[in-house]
């Protein structure tokens, strides 16, 4: 949206819980509609938050029920909202702690990266990780994507609602300094 309002976009393979977890950030249960069904998500979806930044719901890349063309042109749509939202953007990239980066997700991360957009990882779905494990899980996501120490990963469960509040954490700051540009 070229309205001047800040946007937190949320990004990650297919069903890996980006509507769930926008839903739990506000919430709000039926935000974001949810499906258990990979690539239900097919367009670029704004969500008006408070009146004061929007959430944008990308499509999942990486597996879909849906022709290779249909995959092409969202890909297509993600990337030109990507390149043109990028000054304005915070995104979110979510990652399954359950299944760990795929080489799928470590492609988004260098993509991204690689547009200069500034960018939050999240591990979705730590509520199915027992929490003896989680800590390795993180660590190997970490290794994979390439995360630096200082690199913040965030474990989080739309489920439980845990990491929700350090997840608004990393966020808040590009929200406050959007609003005061």
């Amino acid at each position: 949206m070229r309205d001047g309002r800040p946007e937190v976009g949320f990004v990650g393979r297919s069903n890996v819980g980006k509507s769930s977890v926008m839903n739990r950030l506000v919430g709000r249960k039926g935000l974001a509609k949810t499906s258990s069904t990979p690539g239900r998500t097919r367009s670029v979806n704004y969500f008006l938050i408070n009146r004061r930044f929007w959430f944008v719901d990308l499509p999942g890349y990486g597996y879909a029920k849906a022709a290779k063309d249909d995959r092409r042109e969202w890909a297509a749509l993600v990337e030109s909202y990507l390149k043109d939202a990028a000054s304005r953007l915070r995104l979110v990239l979510l990652v399954d702690a359950k299944v760990g980066a795929t080489p799928l997700d470590v492609q988004a991360f260098e993509y991204l990266s690689g547009l200069g957009v500034a960018l939050i990882v999240a591990a979705t779905k730590v509520d199915r990780v027992p929490r003896g494990q989680r800590a390795g899980v993180l660590r190997v996501v970490r290794g994979a994507l390439g995360l630096g120490d200082d690199f913040p990963l965030i474990p989080v469960s739309a489920h439980s609602g845990e990491g929700m509040k350090e997840l608004w954490g990393a966020v808040v700051p590009h929200l406050e300094a959007s609003t005061r540009e």
